[in-house]
């Protein structure tokens, strides 16, 4: 069981960390981890206590953890979470909890839209020029919505019966 356990380890350990050979954790990958087994329930174990046996099994000046501290930080924790069973036994359901898991990935990186951005967005609502550098779908012109385009009809801009003076003076 403690080789999947390994697994698991060095799968976490590398996650994020480019420089990682996965022999080594830090604490927000042992976070993760705990969160993400779900070792850490948020009632039980908390991330405070999470952080804590971290902690404690680290050495003095390192900010890292070997795979045997994981163990006894494991072994802690499992103490705390299964209360009830024996330390042997917690450790063994501490290691069913990690089997075959991967880091979670998703949902992690969700684009929020606040209020005010679809409102702020919406092209049906623009008034004055900046209607005018959309079409009626709400696509950007691109060039023509942003630069005067002089027409070279002949006509005075908004005279609305330009191109009519052929239709006249052929009576």
């Amino acid at each position: 069981m403690a080789s999947e356990a390994e697994k698991t380890f060095q799968r976490f350990a590398v996650f994020g960390e480019s420089s990682s050979s996965g022999t080594e954790m830090n604490n927000k990958n042992f976070s993760k981890l705990c969160k993400d087994c779900g070792i850490m329930d948020g009632k039980i174990v908390t991330s405070t206590d999470v952080d804590i046996v971290f902690s404690k099994v680290k050495a003095k000046n390192v900010r890292t953890i070997t795979f045997q501290q994981f163990q006894e930080a494991m072994k802690e924790l499992g103490q705390k979470r299964f209360k009830d069973k024996k330390p042997d036994e917690a450790l063994e359901n501490i290691y069913k909890l990690m089997e075959g898991k991967d880091p979670a990935t998703t949902g992690v990186t969700k684009a929020t839209t606040v209020g005010g951005v679809s409102r702020l967005t919406d092209t049906s609502k623009y008034t004055g020029t900046h209607k005018e550098r959309f079409d009626e779908r709400g696509k950007g012109k691109g060039i023509a919505g942003r630069e005067e385009m002089t027409d070279k009809s002949g006509y005075v801009s908004g005279y609305k019966g330009a191109g009519t003076y052929d239709k006249k003076s052929s009576k």
